[in-house]
């Protein structure tokens, strides 16, 4: 299924590794900021009724 890198398996298995660390992190922070925006609009919401 995975074909041979040779000596460059490490680099091209590390790249590999960093993008889909770097895409994960983006989704968590993108969903904690989404969170974040929501409790204070709902707040803001509230304090004007």
């Amino acid at each position: 299924m995975m074909p041979d890198l040779g000596k460059y398996a490490f680099t091209v298995l590390g790249a590999y590794g960093a993008s889909l660390g770097l895409i994960a992190v983006l989704v968590a922070v993108t969903l904690w900021q989404g969170a974040r925006a929501r409790r204070a609009l709902e707040a803001l919401e509230r304090s004007s009724d």
